[in-house]
């Protein structure tokens, strides 16, 4: 069972989400927040497994909501998804920095919303391929400074390529193909890179690709 806190200062919007995800065997609504600080403390109460957060609400929004989850080690499984109006814009980018698992459009077909819902909760980044190369497209207009890091260090030459490739947009059978492995040999190194990083998921990676470095705007594949 997939146990989801909404989060939207509409109860209207959490009415209809909540008749939504009730209808469904697999996933049970948790709780409700009209507010991030709200959300923040139903969060640390409910512990849901899946957090589907609006972000522009009162007293505190989305963003910082979503950062306080994310840092709270009580609350290390916990996903935190996005609600957009606008798609690709400033708060989606903010929320990802934040340690947000990805994003949806409000627009977004009920059984797209659901479907999206369980990718994230079996532990995949809401974000595919495709999604990701338009990410990196606007990412790179908005770019945040490059931090400073010893993880990159902890990282092999070759879990430094993988990264990169992730962070350009590649799947996992993309990469297999662009290294001359198979795509399992791919995945492992995926998996090897997000733990040494300490990210949650793809999403992170990406970030923390170009964060550090590893990724520049010339090598983007858009």
């Amino acid at each position: 069972m997939i146990r989801v806190l909404l989060v939207d200062d509409q109860p209207l919007i959490r009415t209809g989400l909540r008749a939504l995800l009730d209808a469904e065997e697999d996933v049970t609504v948790v709780g409700e927040a009209g507010d991030g600080a709200e959300a923040v403390a139903v969060a640390a109460e409910a512990q849901p497994d899946l957090v589907l957060m609006d972000v522009q609400m009162p007293v505190l929004d989305g963003i910082e909501a979503t950062r306080q989850i994310v840092a709270d080690p009580r609350l290390e499984d916990v996903r935190v998804v996005v609600l957009t109006n606008y798609g690709l814009d400033e708060y989606v980018f903010n929320a990802l920095r934040a340690g947000a698992s990805g994003f949806l459009v409000k627009d977004t077909e009920p059984a797209e919303l659901v479907q999206a819902l369980r990718v994230v909760a079996d532990g995949d980044a809401l974000l595919s391929p495709g999604v990701t190369r338009k990410l990196i497209s606007e990412f790179v207009a908005r770019p945040a400074d490059v931090v400073a890091t010893d993880t990159v260090g902890e990282l092999t030459n070759r879990e430094r390529e993988v990264v990169a490739l992730v962070g350009r947009g590649l799947s996992n059978d993309e990469i297999a193909q662009e290294l001359v492995v198979s795509p399992t040999t791919a995945k492992t190194h995926v998996s090897r890179a997000m733990s040494k990083t300490g990210v949650r998921d793809r999403a992170q990676l990406v970030v923390f690709a170009y964060e550090t470095g590893l990724v520049q705007p010339r090598d983007r594949d858009v």
